[in-house]
């Protein structure tokens, strides 16, 4: 792993109550980057930031969409400002997971909810280019680059089940490619693979091994812009390198793959995972490790750490208590065999709501440590497309910031949890609810706003700081007056006091550190001497986060 190395200058108070007695330490922190400790930011490329307002329209879109359902400006250029901005590295974000990038249809249409346009980024027109909405290449190359210079990982999300829908500018793909009926109804595991996943939304048909020729409107558009010999000459040199049959999913993998090794992204999202047969996904797990390790060996001065490619899936309702299996009802699969290291949980909201906090630690603990020992999962509280997060209305931001940073698994912020934007918006309808701007103004101009941020921003950068916080052994000290625990991996140790009272509090620390140990409470920032066992502290807030400072 690579340690990445972080000067801390803290204040240091020596007795167990902080005095005014100052004593500047410097803290020098080894950090490991492990995903299943990750902290994950999810944003739609086009609701986040505006950076660049010339590559708001293409391709003659109208601003004629139903509310939140046509392209709005975001684009890569915002992200890579909000990085140098410092505004992730405030957050403790340590990963950033966009959208679909990928060329969208160009024209609009209407799926019961009002006319939309491929905003979001799953409406695939072209796997091998960038829609000029989101920007261009050499924006994804300086947006890269400059994550991995702020210690930032960036994924990208793939989608190998579908097209974009078929509209009169975007014409259906070939027969060979794509089947267009029957319309899922999940009912059992063929009834969800090998039919679309709604009306109007063709299928590839990733369960075929026959030769195809490219579609024909895809020749034309090469061929248009002047790279038609190029894109069949390393179509040519993938599938002899393969020995793959120039099988639709195979195409797809090469254009997915393109992206590692030309821009040495980290990893990919990968969309509706239970939509294809399993093996579509060892498979593609097999070329994207074969990308990486390309990348890394070509690029050496620009390799971040010994990770492997991160894949983590969309199994849509997979929830963590099933271990390592999805059941459609007559098969169960294993989509963490040869394939994911993680999968996206849907449990943790319904979790938090119905159960004690320690007994959601406790579950997600043994489980990380049994059935899924090795794998991972990511945990969310709000996402683009679950229409019943955890704090819709965002009354309690702040206990959302708690269960799903200090959650063991990986967690994921999508956009705005820590701003509490806004999921309710008059006349959006459906999933556009979920999907507004990000609120940046509320950001700079309300003081309420801004506490909520920086609840969020102490917690990350603790969770940022110590891998054992999603990756570490849980074990519960003490919850008769609130819960206080511990997590531990390698050297990295932690203690945890939340949903205690609000002003002095005691907390038993006697489990890890020994008297006379240094802590720091990283929420406070006050600096505690461990006595008979206890530390003791005064501050205005319900949560402490206690890490050991070294001896100088």
């Amino acid at each position: 792993m690579k340690k990445i190395l972080v000067l801390i200058s803290i204040v240091a108070f020596m007795s167990c109550k902080p005095t005014s007695e100052k004593q500047v330490i410097a803290l020098t922190n080894q950090k490991e980057f492990v995903w299943e400790g990750a902290n994950i930011y999810f944003l739609l490329t086009d609701r986040f930031q505006n950076a660049d307002p010339s590559n708001d329209v293409h391709f003659n879109r109208q601003d004629d969409a139903a509310t939140l359902r046509g392209f709005k400006g975001g684009d890569l250029k915002g992200i890579t400002q909000k990085i140098n901005e410092g505004y992730f590295t405030d957050l403790g974000i340590n990963a950033i997971w966009l959208t679909p990038i990928v060329e969208q249809i160009h024209a609009g249409t209407d799926e019961g909810t009002g006319k939309s346009y491929g905003y979001h980024g799953y409406w695939t027109k072209d796997w091998t280019a960038i829609d000029p909405n989101f920007g261009t290449k050499e924006d994804l190359s300086e947006l890269v680059a400059t994550a991995h210079k702020n210690g930032i990982r960036i994924l990208l999300d793939a989608v190998i089940n579908h097209t974009g829908p078929v509209t009169d500018q975007d014409p259906v793909w070939p027969e060979s490619w794509v089947r267009t009926a029957p319309q899922c109804d999940y009912s059992n595991y063929e009834k969800t693979t090998s039919c679309t996943l709604v009306k109007n939304l063709p299928d590839i048909r990733t369960d075929s091994n026959e030769n195809v020729a490219l579609p024909p409107q895809l020749i034309a558009k090469w061929k248009a812009e002047g790279r038609y010999e190029q894109e069949v000459e390393e179509l040519d040199a993938f599938f002899a390198r393969t020995g793959y049959p120039k099988a639709p999913r195979f195409y797809i993998m090469k254009w997915l793959t393109d992206y590692i090794t030309e821009f040495g992204i980290d990893g990919y999202r990968v969309d509706t995972v239970k939509h294809a047969e399993e093996y579509v996904w060892q498979e593609f797990s097999k070329e994207c490790d074969y990308s990486f390790a390309q990348y890394k060996k070509q690029n050496p001065e620009k390799v971040l750490d010994s990770n492997d490619f991160y894949l983590v899936g969309e199994v849509y309702n997979y929830g963590i208590s099933t271990g390592t299996t999805y059941d459609f009802g007559d098969k169960k699969v294993n989509y963490f065999d040869n394939a994911f290291q993680s999968l996206i949980n849907f449990d943790l909201k319904w979790n938090a709501q119905q159960m004690a906090t320690k007994d959601v630690f406790f579950m997600y603990d043994s489980i990380l440590n049994s059935s899924l020992k090795d794998y991972g999962v990511l945990n969310y509280m709000t996402s683009h497309d679950d229409g019943q997060p955890f704090d819709r209305e965002r009354n309690n931001p702040i206990k959302t910031a708690e269960l799903l940073l200090l959650s063991p698994g990986t967690s994921q912020v999508y956009y705005g949890d820590e701003s509490a934007r806004e999921l309710i918006v008059p006349t959006a309808t459906g999933d556009a609810n979920l999907r507004s701007l990000m609120n940046w103004n509320t950001i700079e101009t309300d003081p309420k706003t801004q506490a909520i941020l920086q609840h969020w921003q102490k917690i990350g950068q603790f969770r940022a700081n110590h891998p054992a916080v999603g990756a570490g052994k849980h074990e519960l000290i003490a919850s008769a007056s609130g819960l206080v625990f511990s997590r531990v991996r390698n050297n990295d140790k932690i203690i945890v006091g939340m949903e205690l009272p609000i002003g002095y509090k005691t907390i038993p620390v006697a489990s890890l550190f020994n008297d006379g140990t240094l802590l720091r409470d990283a929420y406070s920032k006050q600096t505690l001497t461990v006595i008979a066992g206890e530390v003791s502290l005064t501050n205005n807030a319900a949560i402490v986060l206690l890490e050991e400072l070294p001896v100088l």
